[in-house]
């Protein structure tokens, strides 16, 4: 019987952080580095998602500790903040959620390492 492979889906803010990425990278000049993301993603990181959705860490395997932080945490939709997952690819950090119902990874965020956190207001919409 064939392997039944998860979609997976860009939210509005990945690919909003892959902008910002894109930024990051052309002030840092390297824009090549850009194209490599881009690559690896439809060579690598999908298809690894497709096939073993729930590869990534746990988010809150390592809860935050600060106030601010629980506060965000604490504002999410129902169960999300406990389905939140972590997916380290060479120099990216990639957030995404699962929904096992609807065979769905969507894709939340991504950051090179060197910029700064996760912009939760801007991924779950609560920010103004």
């Amino acid at each position: 019987m064939a392997e039944r492979h998860f979609a997976v889906e860009f939210t509005a803010s990945f690919l909003s952080s892959l902008e910002s990425i894109e930024a990051f990278l052309a002030e840092a000049d390297a824009v090549h580095a850009y194209a490599d993301l881009l690559n690896q993603l439809r060579g690598e990181i999908i298809p690894n998602l497709r096939r073993f959705p729930n590869m990534g860490r746990l988010y809150l395997d390592n809860p935050p500790q600060s106030a601010e932080a629980l506060s965000l945490l604490a504002s999410f939709p129902p169960g999300a903040a406990s389905k939140l997952r972590i997916y380290l690819a060479g120099d990216y950090l990639i957030l995404y959620i699962v929904d096992e119902s609807r065979r769905l990874a969507s894709l939340l965020s991504i950051r090179h390492h060197r910029q700064l956190s996760f912009d939760f207001d801007k991924i779950w919409g609560s920010g103004s």
